[in-house]
């Protein structure tokens, strides 16, 4: 558990090195510093990697059913993702935003939960049915999160071209049509994600014979976000909508996810927090 805590530590400091290098890059154009951050980002998912293989090696399974695994495997996800990001040309503020939600989730994951409960004692019976289900939801809200980040980017280039305001960090942007692009492929890969991860719960619910779950406030507010994420598409397929409010819609849905993780503490189906 020491060992583990300080190489969860050292990952930190190299990881808020990093940003420190993207920021660097996003204020004034510096390739030097975006491959020194990009280089740093790689050394935190191999920091990330040991401390998975480690809780993997010790406990002799994935590590995926507490709070503190979601969100480790979270931001896990979101280096990833943001490495992948780096590949792309004009995608340094799109990085930036991705690793700061990430180094943010990492820190504050640290800080306030551990892995010592055991969260999936009265769940035996649906035991590989809930491990399918959190892989699921967690690429989903990786695949959410990628897609707010772009509709806020897009806003942002929205509002600067509106208001004829140009400078370095508006040409370093990519255009609103491939903004729009990114923000919808992350919408069309999460809500197949979040739909057969809401299927399989229920599923394992009915399993159980644990119906009045189906009432729990974590069922229920996924049903609300998923039906928001549904609307998306029905206003984006109308056509009749502009960019601005597309972009809004995918960041109401995704609000509405975050408020979901929020709620694992009052969810008898999530009860990951051990309070």
């Amino acid at each position: 558990m020491l060992l583990l805590s300080r190489i969860y530590d050292a990952g930190i400091y190299i990881y808020a090195l990093s940003l420190l290098f993207f920021f660097s890059d996003c204020i004034r154009r510096n390739l030097r510093a975006k491959w020194t951050g990009t280089g740093l980002l790689v050394v935190v998912f191999v920091v990330q990697l040991t401390i998975l293989g480690i809780r993997m090696w010790e406990e002799r399974i994935v590590p995926i059913f507490t709070l503190y695994d979601f969100l480790f495997m979270f931001a896990f996800i979101l280096v990833i993702a943001s490495l992948l990001m780096c590949l792309f040309k004009k995608s340094e503020f799109a990085v930036l935003l991705l690793s700061v939600i990430g180094f943010c989730v990492f820190v504050l994951n640290h800080l306030w939960f551990d892995f010592s409960n055991d969260p999936m004692s009265n769940w035996q019976g649906v035991h590989g049915l809930l491990v399918f289900h959190i892989i699921l939801a967690n690429l989903s809200v990786v695949s959410f999160t990628v897609a707010a980040v772009f509709a806020v980017m897009y806003l942002f280039l929205h509002k600067k071209l509106k208001d004829k305001k140009w400078n370095d960090t508006v040409r370093r942007l990519p255009s609103l049509e491939m903004m729009d692009k990114y923000s919808y492929y992350g919408m069309v890969t999460g809500l197949p994600l979040l739909s057969v991860s809401l299927i399989v719960a229920v599923l394992s619910i009915v399993a159980e014979g644990r119906l009045e779950l189906l009432l729990d406030s974590k069922v229920v507010t996924t049903f609300v976000g998923l039906s928001i994420f549904i609307m998306y598409f029905v206003k984006r397929r109308a056509k009749q909508n502009s960019g601005v409010v597309i972009s809004r819609w995918a960041l109401i849905g995704y609000a509405v996810i975050i408020i979901n993780l929020m709620l694992n503490s009052w969810s008898k189906f999530h009860w990951w927090t051990g309070v």
